[in-house]
């Protein structure tokens, strides 16, 4: 059963995600493309937003409970179709004809931070959680695709900070380095995004012709870049790193 509740108020869709740490793994990539199909084939909606019911955390991106076995048993065919479902999911995600904020209300980490990344739109809660991609400490690194998402969220110069570094930023320096719009408190995170999207009630057809241009480096690099470098090989990066 999924767990992530859908509803709507007006032109906006709702999407609070009840998957613990939110870690990405087949079945909450599958619940949440689910989910997103729903809002666009049984709604009217023009915008999303998109938070975590967990109190902590956004997402701590992908699930090495999972991943850890699947590796361990020799299963790299299953490890490479959980990649090609994860750049499915950010396919959709950043051509979605509709707009899309993240109320990041907790810890961002990881594939958490690149799915992030996916949005329109980003606000983050002032008094907890630290956005962060520590790939560089675990030894794998991104593939083309996901570069090119963190590339379209987050400027050069801090981009290469946080690969090269692992560092993590505070929702403040999100703010100010504007990879999210604005850093508020808990209380204030929704009603900020709403505000962001009471601007955007637009058409559908008209949204989705825009992200098709806006983010055609992004469908090119996960279309036509990354399948070489999956078949190469590069979910074996895991075995070494994390097996």
């Amino acid at each position: 059963m999924s767990k992530i509740d859908i509803r709507t108020e007006g032109h906006i869709a709702f999407l609070t995600i009840d998957y613990g740490e939110n870690r990405l793994n087949p079945t909450f990539l599958g619940a949440l493309t689910e989910a997103l199909d729903t809002i666009v084939n049984h709604t009217d909606a023009t915008v999303l937003i998109a938070t975590s019911a967990h109190e902590k955390i956004f997402s701590n991106g992908i699930d090495l409970q999972w991943l850890i076995p699947v590796v361990q048993s020799g299963d790299m065919a299953c490890v490479k179709d959980y990649v090609y479902q994860l750049n499915r999911c950010i396919r959709t995600m950043v051509l979605y004809p509709l707009f899309t904020i993240a109320a990041i209300n907790g810890h961002a980490f990881a594939g958490g931070a690149v799915m992030s990344c996916c949005f329109d739109f980003r606000f983050m809660r002032s008094d907890r959680g630290f956005f962060c991609l520590p790939e560089v400490d675990l030894g794998v690194p991104f593939l083309p695709g996901m570069t090119a998402v963190m590339r379209k969220a987050i400027p050069r110069f801090i981009l290469e900070d946080l690969q090269y570094s692992g560092r993590k930023l505070t929702p403040q320096e999100c703010e100010q380095y504007h990879i999210v719009t604005k850093a508020c408190p808990r209380e204030l995170l929704m009603e900020e995004a709403m505000t962001c999207a009471a601007r955007l009630n637009k058409r559908r057809d008209v949204i989705a012709a825009l992200k098709q241009e806006m983010n055609r480096d992004v469908v090119y690099a996960l279309d036509v870049h990354d399948p070489p470098v999956i078949e190469a090989g590069w979910q074996n990066w895991f075995t070494d790193q994390i097996a």
